[in-house]
């Protein structure tokens, strides 16, 4: 600003001069015309650059601010200054505009914002998904005309959003929605959007978990609470083989209960993330050992072999996990035999992978249920499996040794002619017993 008052005095300085300088002279007139083109020019210049910068206020785009002069020049200046830094504070706000909406896209949940009538303004890809509805297509519509579910109009409209709706979602069937609305700015809501529907099948199985839990933990627990209150009232009139009978029974309900708690205890490591041991396991010492423990279940009532070849070479992996799930493979293989029938293990490699075996010949299972057969106390006859002392947890352990040694379990079985179960180890994890290197 003073740039400006300094050049109009200068101005008039000048045209002062000149009258001065005429009046000296004797040139009054003449001096006078000179002050007036002086003044005229001006005059001129000022519309001419009055005109650029209207003609640069009415552009449309990114045109530049043209270049002024004389005492134009400076607040060109400054304007030019002014538009370059607003210009690069709208680059700035469009990259953080662009960068939001790139992570609203990228979110695992969805967001809807609506407006104070509840007309959609705007919604990323995942509230799309979740809700059935098109960004392009339904902005600016009433979302109860696209959600048409009871629950969620009652929810939306009571006002009452402390705590979450959950409800089926209206597009994708067997899925389970989480809805929450936050209110915000004037009078808006902010509409997040989850799919719950893992985490409802996880409470299911955990619910499910601690109720067959306690249900195979109360009966044995019954057996020996009631044959310790008949050995406390009646022990004196008791004859001594009938309590050494009670005494027995109350031990095996014992031994199924530390079973039991075993098989959690196992399964709850298992689940962990902790790191698993590796370390390079004789298979035909392991091997030896399933058998041993399978002939001691089976009490000589089975004929249970193992073929194993002269070379069983060796597996790299954990040696107790894996003898647990080949022993349970096998002690399964002989609970589910009749007496008289056969248990045959067999271990080989093929093509450079390790395979494990236990085929019997006993009751077989249905195909109904062998998809669900390595889950959690899934029994497909819950009064023979407790007849034979199971706990329901034995191949559910087996999957979970499988699965941290990259292995696979087929099952081949039909009722009444026997089951076949097989193991296949990855190749990287079987070696020659002698030269360590990949069978």
């Amino acid at each position: 600003m003073r740039e400006f008052w300094f050049r109009a005095v200068l101005r008039i300085s000048l045209v002062g001069a000149c009258v001065l300088v005429g009046v000296a002279s004797g040139y009054l007139v003449a001096a006078l015309v000179l002050a007036c083109v002086a003044l005229l020019w001006g005059s001129l210049r000022d519309q001419y650059e009055i005109g650029r910068f209207d003609r640069w206020l009415n552009s449309t785009g990114e045109a530049e601010l043209p270049d002024g002069g004389g005492q134009w020049e400076f607040l060109f200046a400054k304007l030019a200054r002014r538009e370059r830094n607003a210009r690069l504070q709208r680059e700035d706000l469009r990259n953080r505009l662009e960068r939001m909406r790139e992570a609203s896209r990228a979110m695992p949940d969805g967001t809807l914002i609506m407006s104070r009538d509840e007309l959609i303004e705007w919604l990323n890809p995942m509230a799309e998904e979740h809700l059935g509805l098109d960004g392009r297509r339904d902005v600016a519509m009433p979302i109860l005309n696209l959600v048409r579910q009871p629950e969620f109009a009652g929810y939306l409209q009571s006002g009452d959003y402390a705590e979450p709706l959950s409800m089926p979602s209206p597009r994708q069937p067997g899925r389970t929605l989480q809805l929450r609305v936050v209110p915000f700015g004037d009078d808006q809501k902010l509409l997040l959007t989850r799919d719950v529907t893992q985490l409802e099948k996880l409470e299911t199985m955990r619910r499910d978990f601690v109720a067959n839990v306690s249900h195979e933990m109360k009966t044995p627990l019954t057996v020996i609470h009631g044959f310790l209150e008949t050995l406390e009232d009646a022990l004196p009139e008791l004859p001594h083989e009938q309590a050494l009978s009670f005494i027995s029974m109350a031990q095996q309900q014992s031994v199924r209960m530390q079973r039991l708690v075993d098989d959690l205890l196992t399964l709850s490591a298992l689940e962990t993330d902790t790191p698993m041991s590796e370390e390079p396991v004789d298979m035909r010492n392991l091997l030896d050992i399933v058998l041993i423990e399978a002939n001691a279940l089976s009490g000589g009532r089975h004929d249970v072999t193992l073929d194993a070849g002269d070379d069983a070479g060796e597996l790299s992996g954990c040696a107790r996990d894996l003898r647990s799930a080949l022993g349970n493979l096998a002690s399964n293989a002989v609970r589910y035999t009749p007496d008289g029938g056969s248990v045959r293990l067999r271990w080989r490699i093929v093509d450079g992978c390790g395979e494990f075996s236990v085929e019997d010949d006993g009751i077989g299972i249905d195909a109904q249920h062998i998809p669900r057969l390595t889950e959690r106390f899934y029994r497909v006859d819950r009064g023979r499996s407790r007849e034979t002392g199971g706990t329901g947890l034995g191949l559910a352990i087996v999957k979970h040794v499988l699965e941290r040694h990259q292995a696979t379990l087929q099952i081949d079985s039909q009722p009444g002619k026997g089951s076949c179960f097989t193991v296949r180890f990855p190749a990287r994890r079987t070696r020659h017993k002698a030269g360590g290197l990949p069978a």
